[in-house]
């Protein structure tokens, strides 16, 4: 499975911009005909304007489908839609769209972990529901940005059987090593691939940290993407999972009767 991680700087509170940014970034992505195409957390508002969030949001994922699902059927390619803002139900959502080579919606995600620090939670509203997806016949799953730092989310989802973790995340600079360093215990302790998308850029005083990356099951850093907008590829040899699997079991050797 070949990926490419659009890392892109988007802009704050300006919609229309960001969705050229993101068609562009896709066609050029696929120059190199990758498999999975994954774009970053919030990437339509970025993240994230408070003053008029609702007036900038997506409805119920419309333009994202609209938009981005014709690209995925018009490249025959996966897309990971990182997240947008979106409305459903009168309520705003940190809501990821996954589609297929046919450019069908087939997952969707709302954010489970609201940034509490940067009042998200006042927003936003928390979603309720993990996220667990086949792309090529690959067991497939997505968290959003805060939610990397919960390992019982991604034990939960790797326990009902997952191959590739997929991080969307505007993560700030600052925290970039706590971002690699559980990028990669992820990794290494769910026995996955796991690819993270991050952005970059400033919005408002917060600088992203770009530094997207992908890993594999061994914490091995397979790409890395600088602090700038880049896209950054990856293969990722599904054959290296039963490898590491079958030399280290932790699942047949888990005690959930202790835990």
């Amino acid at each position: 499975m070949k990926l490419a991680l659009l890392q892109m700087n988007m802009k704050l509170s300006k919609p229309d911009e960001n969705y050229v940014i993101a068609e562009r970034l896709i066609h050029h992505a696929m120059e190199k005909k990758p498999d999975v195409l994954v774009l970053p957390e919030c990437w339509n508002t970025g993240f994230f304007p408070k003053h008029n969030l609702r007036n900038l949001s997506c409805d119920d994922g419309d333009a994202v489908k609209l938009r981005i699902g014709n690209l995925a059927n018009q490249y025959g390619v996966n897309i990971i839609a990182g997240s947008v803002s979106n409305i459903r139900d009168d309520k705003v959502y940190n809501t990821a769209f996954i589609f297929n080579r046919n450019g069908e919606c087939i997952a969707e995600y709302d954010k489970t972990h609201l940034f509490t620090p940067m009042d998200e939670d006042k927003y936003y509203t928390r979603g309720d529901h993990l996220c667990r997806f086949i792309l090529d016949g690959i067991q497939c799953g997505l968290i959003i940005c805060y939610d990397l730092r919960f390992p019982e989310l991604v034990r939960k989802l790797a326990l009902q059987g997952l191959d590739v973790l997929f991080v969307v995340a505007e993560w700030p600079k600052i925290r970039t090593f706590h971002l690699h360093t559980l990028t990669a215990a992820r990794a290494i302790e769910n026995q996955i691939f796991v690819a993270c998308c991050n952005s970059c850029g400033t919005a408002e005083n917060i600088v992203y940290g770009g530094h997207s990356i992908i890993v594999n099951p061994f914490g091995e850093t397979l790409a890395l993407a600088g602090e700038t907008e880049e896209i950054l590829f990856a293969e990722c040899n599904m054959q290296l999972l039963t490898q590491v699997r079958n030399t280290i079991p932790v699942f047949r050797d888990r005690r959930p009767e202790l835990y």
